[in-house]
């Protein structure tokens, strides 16, 4: 399994994080230059397996960057079943997700156990309802942000120490820095997360020796290894012992061998050792023996031996297995009455005994290498599956009991470890006053796919966009049944048109864009019938179709989205096999169907709403800043892009008798009403600056006018009055940021305003104004707080990066200089908040 590939030439990487900047960046290689990725996949399972150690957590994952850099997936795992997964293999890096934020935000992200990952990470709780604690780090290193790294341990109830923090922040930063220079070629490969193996437990179950045959000196020599394996200082297999070739007959003992190895041996299977390890030797094939040794006490060990010849030398290379401890380990679970198995993380089959074989009724040939699920038809129910996916993650024992047709009731218990899971089985005799639930029906849904349902679930109730809407259900409900194709459709204008796809060949969509609805086609079908429509072969869609389109599917769905009673689209899912679509298969899918459209209903309620709002700001907002002698002024603005992606930010430049006055502010909430009140907060002030009246009444009758019109919302503002030929600034800061000067030679720091309260809290309130004198040259960014404000950061810590990226930008002109500050926001993919900026420059 490669634990990363790229699929195409590397992208260019996004701008640089002001969190990872670096005092001297590393030197990037060209691509040719670049070792090749596969080099760097040991970094990948030698840096997840480091993390887990150092923090001594009994297993992780580690999540690398998609190719798109929207999303992370689960490139490696160590100690987890892969399948408890399945849910958040994927993970959109705009989720409210703790690997999410920890890859966005540059921060550990700690959770102590089961209710504080409910109360801070619901969709968590929901798709991995187990009790456990994890951290999760970010892989970052120079300006490459890679993925990051999550390891888990049992709950206690209590947050990792800080020392237990701090080794997982240097295990990703020390495999970030091994990845430096593989730079934009780490990307997750497509297909299941790679599993690194643990190291072994500890015991003496199996033990391993070698030694060297040779026949040029007649002599054998063992490692170390052997010589402790039988009989440390016993002087058995000193170096010099010799060959255990066959004298001849009557030929003398060879010197040395009393004790040696041969003496050893009970006598017949020495002499078929001679004989073998002789006609090896000559011929130059392995050969293997299984010979027994006898103890000074005077018992018997077996011992398995394994001899290769060394190239066309005539030397041989044994290894000599002594696997006692195993034998006598399974010959002693053989003896129990209880039942015993074992399961591997990924739950299957490893060991069982005959009691088990009894209790279960069915033989061990059957369950080896398989899930006890798949195999006994009464353990099938997904309860029995959750018990076994709680004891891995949460790594307690548990106990359950499950009955086994007719009536005989089976009481388990699993004993589990990162190595997997030990279980016992006793037949359960409950007392007459014990009542038990009759044993549920068995069924073909998973825990698996009930948990990405339910992360569906949770994201369409999270979902706000159209987009967020496709976005979530191409993510959960392919995994959840095993899809290799969907593509959703919505209905408009009597046509059908696509709103999302994944999985289908290039192309293969176009012709079916624009598709009346009326047309005979399964999609538009469903649609006007409302009725869904399976088909479990390609001779069944071609029976019902014949002659429509087909790819490489074998089977498909065609759900109609049905919401408040009337049809907005279609889902299609199509399946690379040939499918046998269960009761509940139709049922549960049908319910998405109804669960989508009404999460599509009320996004498009949202975009609706969202389109005028947008349209209202771009229509309130300057058009284009005034020309003003010996001032040079820029402005960018940016919509958020969550919930409404509009809110109440504006700026302006208003010149005037008195200087031009520099305007900025923010009315709280997104939403028409915010965008409506920002444009007639900024008609005020336009009329009360323009007029020459001093900064503290335009303030003073801007609040009034707000409490006036009781809208139930405050506002922000930052107001400058600036004489650009004497440089004499004038300002007040009614609950607002405090702007950056930065002078000429590059020093920035804090414009030093006094602050007076927000607008809209009482009509009488007063607004103090500070004025200074700037230096020639100096340059003013006025800012809204979506900007510099971050969920895993304090405010103060935003507003001291954005002036540490003002003093060290090249400021030539404002224009690049307004797009470099921006840029800061504009390649975060989660923007909770709009963001407007004003840049103003004295060139006189």
């Amino acid at each position: 399994m490669r634990l990363g590939v790229p699929a195409e030439p590397p992208e260019p990487p996004p701008s640089p994080s002001p969190r990872t900047e670096p005092a001297t960046r590393p030197v990037r290689t060209t691509d040719d230059a670049r070792p090749p990725w596969s080099a760097a996949e040991p970094l990948l399972a030698d840096g997840l397996l480091r993390a887990v150690r150092a923090t001594a957590a009994y297993g992780g994952v580690l999540y690398l960057r998609s190719a798109d850099r929207r999303s992370l997936v689960a490139a490696a795992v160590v100690g987890i079943p892969p399948r408890l997964l399945e849910p958040f293999h994927r993970i959109a890096v705009a989720a409210p997700l703790p690997v999410a934020d920890s890859y966005r935000g540059g921060r550990t992200v700690v959770l102590a156990d089961a209710d504080d990952t409910a109360r801070r990470y619901p969709r968590l709780a929901v798709g991995l309802p187990y009790a456990h604690a994890s951290a999760t780090t970010p892989v970052t290193a120079g300006d490459q942000d890679f993925g990051a790294i999550a390891v888990f341990w049992p709950s206690d109830g209590t947050r990792p120490p800080a020392a237990t923090r701090r080794q997982l922040r240097s295990a990703g930063n020390r495999l970030a820095t091994g990845l430096l220079p593989y730079g934009d070629l780490v990307r997750a490969a497509d297909g299941p997360p790679a599993v690194v193996p643990l190291p072994g437990p500890g015991g003496d179950g199996v033990r391993l020796g070698f030694l060297d045959l040779d026949p040029a000196t007649g002599l054998l020599v063992p490692d170390a290894a052997l010589r402790d394996l039988l009989d440390p200082g016993s002087g058995l297999l000193e170096p010099g012992d010799p060959i255990p070739g066959d004298p001849g007959p009557g030929a003398p003992a060879p010197a040395g061998s009393g004790s040696g190895l041969l003496d050893r041996l009970v006598p017949e299977d020495a002499a078929r050792l001679r004989r073998t390890a002789r006609r090896a030797a000559q011929q130059g094939r392995p050969f293997s023996e299984q010979v027994r040794l006898r103890d000074p006490g005077g018992g018997l060990r077996p011992l398995a031996l394994h001899g290769h010849p060394v190239g066309g030398s005539g030397r041989l290379v044994v290894a000599v297995v002594d696997a006692t401890a195993a034998v006598a380990a399974t010959v002693a679970v053989e003896r129990l009455r209880d039942g015993v198995f074992a399961l591997d993380p990924d739950g299957r089959v490893g060991h069982v005994n005959r009691s088990a074989e009894l209790l279960l009724h069915v033989t061990r040939a059957e369950l080896l290498g398989r899930r006890p699920w798949e195999v006994l038809p009464w353990l099938a129910d997904p309860a029995y599956e959750d018990r076994y996916r709680s004891a891995m993650l949460s790594q307690q024992p548990t106990a359950f009991l499950a009955r086994r047709p007719p009536g005989h009731w089976l009481a388990f218990s699993l004993y589990p470890d990162g190595h997997g899971l030990t279980g016992r089985i006793v037949a359960a005799a409950p007392s007459e006053d014990t009542t038990l639930p009759e044993a549920p029906p068995a069924t073909p849904a998973s825990v698996g796919t009930v948990y990405h349902l339910l992360q569906l679930a949770a994201a369409l109730a999270e979902a706000v966009t159209v987009q967020d809407v496709a976005t979530a259900v191409v993510e959960q409900i392919l995994p959840g049944f095993g899809g290799q194709e969907t593509a959703l459709y919505l209905a408009r204008d009597g046509r059908m048109h696509l709103v999302t796809e994944s999985g289908y060949p290039p192309g293969f969509l176009e012709p079916f864009e624009g598709t009346p609805i009326r047309t005979r086609l399964p999609g538009t079908e469903v649609f006007t019938t409302g009725a869904p429509v399976f088909f479990e072969s390609e001779r069944e869609l071609a029976a019902a179709y014949p002659g429509i389109a087909r790819d490489e599917m074998r089977a498909w769905a065609f759900l109609p989205l049905i919401a408040s009673g009337h049809p907005v689209g279609s889902l299609i899912l199509g399946f690379d096999r040939p499918r046998s679509f269960t009761v509940e298969d139709r049922s549960v899918l049908g319910a998405l169907g109804g669960l989508i459209a009404q999460a599509l209903e009320r996004a498009r309620l949202y975009d609706a709403e969202a389109a005028v709002a947008r349209g209202l700001q771009r229509a309130l907002l300057p058009h284009r800043l005034p020309d003003v002698p010996g001032l040079e002024t820029a402005a960018r603005y940016l919509p958020g892009t969550r919930g409404m992606e509009i809110g109440g930010d504006w700026y302006d430049v208003l010149p005037g008798r008195a200087g031009v006055v520099l305007v900025i502010g923010d009315v709280e909430g997104h939403s028409v009403k915010a965008a409506a009140l920002m444009g007639q907060l900024r008609s005020a002030v336009r009329a009360f600056a323009t007029g020459g009246e001093p900064l503290a009444d335009v303030a003073r009758r801007t609040n009034r006018l707000l409490v006036d019109l009781d809208t139930g919302l405050l506002a922000s503002c930052c107001l400058l009055r600036l004489d650009p030929a004497t440089r004499l600034l004038h300002g007040v800061r009614a609950g607002h940021l405090p702007p950056l000067l930065r002078d000429p030679g590059g020093r920035t720091a804090l414009l030093d305003l006094d602050g007076g309260p927000l607008l809209g809290i009482d009509a009488d309130l007063d607004f103090p104004v500070t004025a200074t004198v700037l230096p020639p040259g100096a340059t003013l960014v006025l800012y809204t707080d979506g900007l510099v404000e971050s969920a895993t950061a304090p405010l103060t810590e935003g507003i001291d990066r954005l002036r540490s990226t003002l003093a060290h930008a090249a400021a030539d002109t404002l224009e690049p200089l307004a797009d470099t500050l921006l840029g800061l926001a504009r390649h975060r993919d989660h923007r909770a908040d709009d963001v407007a900026v004003l840049i103003a420059r004295l060139t006189g």
